[in-house]
């Protein structure tokens, strides 16, 4: 395997663990609804940041996948990996944009409202209408949250140079 696939490999799984990481640690419930909020979307814009769409639908994914096994959330599972991997994707195309790449907090903002909107759509078929509505100002809030977040901490890492241009 050539050393640049061993680059990518590597930061795609720490990007993963940290989306594990953010989505567990950081994790408050939502009173009188279904699930909770955490800082896992902020892990997921970040990677549509650095790297690119494809890498975020993984890392989004495969990162909300595994935290919602472990905590207990199985039943989300499979939901988590194709909203939070499109929500990675949808990002990560947004930012490719000339506007996404002018002002990229609206592109990981769009990708946050698509993510409240992809859980909305599956939770109708779960819950109902009504019940699917509860957890949507929720989500609105932790996508948004993780996009302002994201945008923050990239900013920081520039600012720093952290990162290579």
């Amino acid at each position: 395997m050539g050393d640049n696939k061993t680059k990518i490999i590597t930061k795609i799984s720490i990007l993963i663990a940290l989306t594990v990481l953010m989505t567990m640690v950081i994790s408050i419930p939502i009173v009188g609804g279904n699930g909770y909020v955490n800082l896992g979307d902020m892990v997921i814009f970040i990677t549509a940041l650095l790297l690119n769409r494809k890498y975020a639908f993984i890392v989004g994914g495969i990162g909300s996948f595994l935290a919602d096994i472990f905590l207990g959330y199985s039943l989300y599972a499979p939901i988590s990996f194709i909203v939070k991997g499109l929500e990675g994707f949808i990002a990560g195309r947004l930012l490719d944009t000339n506007i996404g790449k002018k002002y990229p907090l609206i592109a990981t903002m769009i990708a946050g409202i698509w993510m409240a909107f992809g859980y909305y759509i599956f939770e109708i078929f779960m819950y109902g209408t009504k019940g699917a509505i509860v957890s949507v100002p929720a989500n609105l809030i932790q996508g948004l949250v993780g996009a302002i977040a994201a945008n923050l901490v990239f900013k920081a890492l520039k600012t720093s140079k952290i990162l290579k241009e």
